[in-house]
């Protein structure tokens, strides 16, 4: 029984240091105990990206980034991977509470669906579109624009 309980409370301590284990690297990429993980299907503002609102300027990617900070608050991700993509990141879709974090961020208005890798996430970017959530109310450039600049 006693060494039963001491492998019960050596699991836990490993679950809270795995769940302490995780950094916010960008709106769509983290690290997660080692791994990077880029979420599948999705493209995010890039940090240093800004839009136009109401002409001031605000700090899209920024904005992306602890969207998602607040949105996985202290939970782990869970994560099912998707193989990996040319940079050597694992591609996946995350989840906290069995809710995807890829479907939130598109449907807040702080991802775009990324129609040239998947179809998954236009119903939640027509949505996201349609009520003028985030960037939407803005004028910006998609990701993939603002990088070949």
């Amino acid at each position: 029984m006693k060494k039963f309980l001491i492998i019960i409370v050596s699991l836990l301590c490993c679950n809270i240091c795995l769940a302490n284990n995780l950094k916010i690297v960008d709106g769509d990429t983290i690290v997660l105990n080692g791994e990077k993980i880029r979420f599948s299907g999705i493209d995010t503002p890039e940090l240093k990206q800004t839009c136009l609102h109401n002409n001031e300027i605000v700090d899209c990617g920024m904005s992306a980034k602890i969207l998602l900070i607040k949105k996985i608050g202290n939970k782990t991700p869970e994560c099912i991977s998707e193989g990996k993509d040319v940079y050597n990141r694992t591609l996946a879709e995350c989840f906290i509470n069995g809710k995807s974090l890829s479907k939130f961020l598109v449907r807040s208005g702080y991802a775009f669906a990324y129609r040239k890798y998947s179809k998954k996430f236009i119903d939640d970017e027509d949505f996201a579109k349609a009520n003028k959530n985030g960037m939407w109310a803005m004028k910006f450039k998609y990701p993939w624009d603002f990088r070949s600049r």
